[in-house]
C-alpha cells in the first residue's frame, strides 16, 4: 500500500510517502512553522511526491491529521488532503495527533502508560492516556492541567506532545516521576503515515476534531443586529 500523509495540525508542515510493501518511507519533508501553512504545504507535497517518484494516481490512500490543533491549520491539511484524494480518486482518513504523538511509543510494546498532551491553552491541555499496549486509559479530552495530572495514578508515564513539559513541570512530587518526556512541537510524520495504513475508512473520517469549539465564534443571527455591521 502506498500512502500520502499530512500535517498541519500544529507546529509544522510535513508531508510523507509510505511504501508498505517495502516497510519503509520513501520520501518526506517537515518544516517547523507556526504560520503559513497554507502557501507552504502544497509546494511542500510536490517536492515530497517527486522526491518519491510515484504519480498521485498510484496512491491507495491519503492520511491527514485532524486535530486537536490549530483551527486554521488543521483544516489547511484536511482542505488538501480532500482535494487530493477527490483528484486521483483515492480513499482520505484522519488521524488524530493524539493518537500519532503516541503510536511510535505504542509500537515499542512498553509497560507503561503513555501521557499525549497538547497545550490548549489557559491552562488547560489536550490529553489522552493509553497503556503501553494502546489500549485507552483515558479518551481524548480538554482538560485544567491539574485534571490531567491525575493521570498519574497510572504509574510511571511516558510523557509526549507539545505539552509534555508543561505536565512535567508540574507533576505530583507525590508520583512516580515520568519514565520519558518527549517535547514535540508536531507528531513524527511517518508515524501519520503508518497509522493511516492501520485504519479503516469508515472509522477515520477526514474531518476536524474538536474538543472544545474555536476561540472566534459567528453570531447566533448575524441579521439580529444590524448595526453591528460597518458598510466598508
Amino acid at each position: 500500500m502506498l500512502i500520502l500523509a499530512i500535517d498541519t495540525a500544529l507546529d509544522a508542515c510535513a508531508a510523507a510517502v509510505l511504501d508498505t510493501d517495502a516497510s519503509k518511507i520513501v520520501a518526506q519533508e517537515s518544516q517547523p512553522m507556526k504560520r503559513g501553512h497554507a502557501e507552504a504545504l502544497m509546494p511542500l507535497i510536490a517536492r515530497v511526491m517527486k522526491a518519491s517518484t510515484i504519480g498521485f494516481a498510484a496512491l491507495d490512500r491519503i492520511a491527514v491529521t485532524t486535530g486537536p490543533g490549530s483551527f486554521t491549520g488543521l483544516r489547511v491539511g484536511l482542505s488538501a488532503a480532500r482535494g487530493i484524494a477527490l483528484a486521483a480518486g483515492k480513499p482520505v482518513v484522519g488521524l488524530t495527533t493524539l493518537a500519532a504523538y503516541a503510536a511510535p511509543i505504542v509500537a515499542d510494546n512498553g509497560e507503561h502508560p503513555i501521557i499525549s498532551a497538547i497545550d490548549a491553552r489557559h491552562d488547560h491541555v489536550y490529553f489522552q492516556v493509553v497503556s503501553g499496549d494502546g489500549s485507552s486509559l483515558i479518551r481524548p479530552l480538554v482538560a485544567p492541567i491539574a485534571e490531567a495530572l491525575a493521570a498519574a495514578k497510572f504509574g510511571a508515564p511516558h510523557l509526549v506532545g507539545n505539552a509534555a513539559n508543561i505536565l512535567a513541570d508540574r507533576w505530583p512530587a507525590d508520583a512516580p516521576p515520568p519514565l520519558r518526556i518527549d517535547p514535540q512541537a508536531a507528531p513524527d510524520i511517518g508515524w501519520v503515515a503508518w497509522l493511516g495504513a492501520a485504519v479503516s475508512p469508515d472509522m477515520a473520517p477526514a474531518r476536524p476534531f474538536y474538543l472544545r469549539a474555536p476561540d472566534a465564534k459567528p453570531p447566533k443571527d448575524p441579521l439580529a443586529n444590524p448595526s453591528q455591521f460597518v458598510a466598508p
